[in-house]
């Protein structure tokens, strides 16, 4: 790969040393970052006409949209059927193309795709947004009439719950009468347009190439997710969560804010799947993986060497990754070399996910490691 895009290191570790650190030395050791079981074999993708919702109860499984039932296996427990509601799961073309991905992203009261699998009768039936770690909402109820829905006004993250027509018309429902929907969530963004300056609700960001050069074609992410402490455990993936994306800076404020790109999620999981099939999904190897850098804020970009001006790690599309793609207890060299041609055998079979791809193997970084983006372009470097 010859060196046809600016060079993308990863970050400084925020333990004050300056130094990209490794989550284990290159050793013989084990590592003890965090491991991930071996993802699932992508499953096999197919486009699913709407079911109409009008459909007698008497029917059996009722649900907006009928793929072969053979692929309606969601990747976590159905939810308990309430009193009077039906119970409901997202569909199984609702986890992206990996079926790997959790989260959906909007921007506040935007309509939204939720295609969800309901098993009884969906007339009548209402939807209410309820946040994360809580069991009231302040929501409207609206009518459900298709896999369409509409955003909650405030940015945070939440879960979709189902409620009976009689809660339909405004008023509060029960316990009883509600049926949280478990295993996707929605996150709701803090728009563009409120960044005042460099700063946004406290947080320093700086300013994007977008603001200094108004009127040309140059990126900016329509919104940033809104992360307070206790979000950084989210799950955004199977083997994916929140607090691997946060900006590796020393800002003691919270919430915090990052952009993020579903397409890069995707892209992730299907090349970690990539390398598990190489392995054999029946051995069900651990596969440890650890996040160095996901997104920077273009202040925080400007202090890390080296790092491209206008660094895709800034448009939340980009990643820094270390992969034991072979299991041997160490990231290598020949990790990354296998890393490498997962991303080229995934972008092979998905256009779409086409992006940057840079491997990096300079002595100035204490592991080898591997930076993928989903830019939209292909470009590839080394460093």
């Amino acid at each position: 790969m010859g060196p046809s895009d600016p060079q993308e290191p990863g970050d400084a570790r925020p333990d004050g040393s300056g130094q990209q650190q490794s989550p284990a030395a290159v050793t013989g050791t084990a590592l003890v970052e965090r491991r991930v079981a071996a993802p699932r074999r992508p499953r096999r993708q197919a486009s699913y006409a709407t079911v109409a919702a009008f459909v007698l109860a008497a029917a059996g499984v009722v649900s907006f949209y009928d793929p072969p039932r053979d692929l309606l296996k969601p990747p976590f427990p159905k939810v308990a059927e309430a009193a009077t509601v039906p119970a409901a799961s997202p569909s199984a073309n609702a986890f992206g193309v990996s079926g790997e991905v959790k989260v959906r992203f909007a921007l506040p009261n935007e309509a939204v795709q939720y295609p969800l699998e309901v098993r009884g009768d969906p007339r009548a039936l209402g939807y209410q947004w309820v946040r994360v770690g809580d069991s009231t909402s302040s929501e409207p109820v609206r009518p459900l009439a298709g896999a369409d829905v509409v955003a909650p006004q405030k940015p945070g993250f939440y879960q979709l719950s189902l409620v009976r027509s009689a809660a339909a018309d405004g008023a509060t429902p029960s316990a009883v009468e509600r049926s949280i929907v478990s295993g996707m969530t929605l996150a709701v963004l803090v728009p563009f347009s409120q960044k005042l300056g460099t700063t946004l609700n406290g947080y320093r960001i700086g300013t994007y190439v977008a603001e200094r050069l108004k009127g040309g074609d140059h990126d900016r992410p329509e919104g940033f997710v809104q992360i307070d402490e206790p979000d950084v455990d989210l799950p955004l993936t199977t083997h994916l969560r929140l607090g691997d994306f946060v900006t590796h800076d020393r800002q003691e404020v919270w919430p915090r804010y990052a952009a993020l790109n579903p397409r890069l999620l995707d892209k992730l999981e299907l090349v970690l799947s990539e390398i598990a099939s190489w392995r054999g999904d029946s051995a069900g190897a651990d596969l440890a993986l650890d996040v160095h850098s996901g997104f920077r804020t273009p202040l925080y970009n400007r202090t890390v060497k080296r790092s491209a001006k206008d660094s895709r790690h800034q448009y939340g599309d980009a990643a820094d990754v270390t992969i034991d793609a072979n299991g041997d207890g160490r990231y290598t060299l020949a990790d990354s070399k296998l890393v490498v041609r997962a991303v080229e055998a995934v972008e092979a079979r998905h256009p779409d996910l086409v992006g940057g791809l840079g491997l990096y193997t300079s002595k100035r970084y204490s592991t080898p490691y591997v930076h993928i983006d989903a830019r939209g372009t292909r470009a590839r470097w080394r460093g």
